[in-house]
């Protein structure tokens, strides 16, 4: 039977145009079947969707926070209505459970909620008398057509970490979703388009490296925010500043969970599995590298292997849950069998090995399974490289001056975690320990969307973070004015009145 592909269609200045398809597949990941064809855009698609939203700034500048923040408000209310079935949605492009799913969801819509005290949030300061008869004031106003590129790994998540504060401060928005994953972002965009958002002030763009080329140098361009590969993000921050953009750009990472002797056994094997298996591993803030010290080899590590070999792999787009997904394609499944057998050759054990996984209900999904690669040492591959899948690296320390020093050697600076009973130990951990977010007892500590997802090093480049007050400041640029009067002026009738009545 032949599946009828879902339309991908571009969101240009308020109207959904068909494409001609025949660009990028877009998978089932659970079945391995096309469901849909994400076109591969033109430079002439971008020009249009930046001039879409570069006329449509003026108007929207020009309207209150107040209202714009009502439209948001019903923006969120028609979330929540179709919550599932954007969470259905995500889980049949991406192949994560529908748990994941809808976190993923959950988590953008916290965004939303956020956005939603933009009145507050764009507040300014004002000063009398700063010197005599000499008032000052700083308010905020927004910068104008603002672009957002981002991956496949949360289709829904990614994207509102982006558009709802940029168009609650009053920009315009042009959003280019990964080819891999198009359907979540255009069914949401939907749901903006009907809660009353003007024409133009949301858009959204398919298509490659021509497209992107094209958003990162147009004139009328003002900010660009990315997620995705540090190599790419490194790109698009040097090509967007140097055309003179604002760009936040977030990379890829490594991320060290340390495991300490006191930790406890079975919450610390918890959030370890969900920290390196949760969306097949396919996160930024996965905890791809766990550190045993000490004894923890001898308490924990036994039980964290046995709790891998017990992950249940499966389709995802179904009633009966798996723990764990597909990886998002074939070429990104044999990517990482590949990596999985260098670590092998060149040393690592494997207690938990997840290469010969098999699904008989779907043979064609694109299934690693969970594993675990123990004795890894600086040097090797699976050491240095981002894996993004189902691979947790296993390194071994004495103490935890060790396993700090071993985190900070890394290039990236996403997150990190310790899992232990001591105070003193966590308190040494998030003094020393060299990345933009912590957790304690937690295996992923990303930020919510009160707080800035704070990657350093090369997890980020760029100076002001996505989500919160930095959100804000990012989308925003500051005006002061310092104001002097003298005398009242000729033509200030009410003085000239007064005057009369006086006399």
């Amino acid at each position: 039977m032949t599946t009828t592909l879902e339309p991908c269609p571009n969101f240009i200045a308020g109207d959904w145009t068909p494409t001609n398809g025949g660009g990028t597949p877009v998978f089932n990941p659970s079945t391995g079947e096309t469901i849909a064809e994400c076109p591969v855009g033109s430079v002439a698609d971008a020009n249009a969707a930046v001039e879409a939203a570069h006329a449509a700034f003026p108007a929207w500048m020009e309207t209150p926070p107040v209202e714009r923040a009502r439209i948001l408000g019903r923006f969120k209310v028609l979330v929540e209505d179709h919550f599932e079935d954007i969470a259905r949605c995500n889980t049949r492009e991406h192949g994560k459970t529908l748990v994941e799913s809808r976190g993923d969801v959950k988590r953008g819509m916290e965004v939303i909620e956020f956005a939603l005290g933009v009145p507050s949030l764009l507040m300014g300061d004002v000063l009398e008398n700063i010197a005599r008869g000499i008032d000052c004031e700083a308010i905020r106003q927004p910068l104008g057509v603002c672009v957002g590129i981002t991956p496949f790994n949360f289709p829904a998540m990614v994207p509102l970490w982006m558009y709802p504060i940029a168009i609650a401060c009053g920009n315009t928005f042009v959003l280019k979703p990964s080819e891999k994953v198009p359907l979540t972002a255009i069914k949401i965009a939907k749901l903006l388009e009907q809660a009353g958002l003007p024409k133009g002030v949301m858009n959204i763009v398919h298509g490659g490296r021509e497209v992107v080329d094209a958003l990162l140098t147009h004139p009328k361009v003002k900010a660009i925010s990315f997620v995705g590969s540090t190599p790419i993000a490194r790109y698009i921050y040097e090509t967007g500043t140097k055309h003179g953009k604002r760009v936040q750009s977030n990379g890829g990472a490594k991320n060290y969970v340390i495991l300490m002797p006191d930790a406890d056994v079975e919450n610390s094997t918890r959030g370890v599995i969900e920290a390196a298996f949760g969306c097949a591993g396919e996160r930024c803030m996965a905890g791809s590298t766990a550190v045993v010290v000490g004894g923890a080899e001898k308490t924990l590590l036994p039980t964290l292997i046995e709790a891998t070999k017990r992950i249940k792999v499966g389709p995802t787009d179904r009633e009966t849950q798996p723990d764990m997904g597909a990886v998002i394609t074939s070429q990104h499944r044999d990517r990482v069998l590949e990596l999985i057998e260098a670590g092998v050759k060149e040393g690592a054990k494997i207690p938990a090995d997840g290469r010969g996984v098999k699904v008989t209900e779907a043979p064609n999904g694109f299934y690693v399974g969970a594993t675990i690669l123990d004795h890894v040492q600086t040097g090797m591959t699976v050491a240095k490289e981002e894996i993004f899948g189902p691979v947790l690296n296993v390194m071994h320390m004495e103490d935890l001056d060790q396993a700090i020093e071993l985190a900070n050697r890394s290039f990236y600076g996403n997150g990190a975690a310790i899992f232990t009973r001591s105070g003193k130990a966590a308190r040494e951990f998030k003094h020393r320990v060299n990345c933009g977010m912590v957790g304690i007892n937690i295996g992923v500590p990303a930020s919510m969307a009160w707080f800035p997802f704070n990657g350093w090093n090369d997890s980020f480049f760029g100076d002001l973070h996505m989500q919160g007050r930095e959100g804000v400041q990012f989308f925003t640029q500051q005006k002061v004015t310092t104001s002097r009067w003298f005398s009242y002026g000729e033509g200030d009738i009410w003085h000239t009145e007064a005057k009369k009545a006086h006399v």
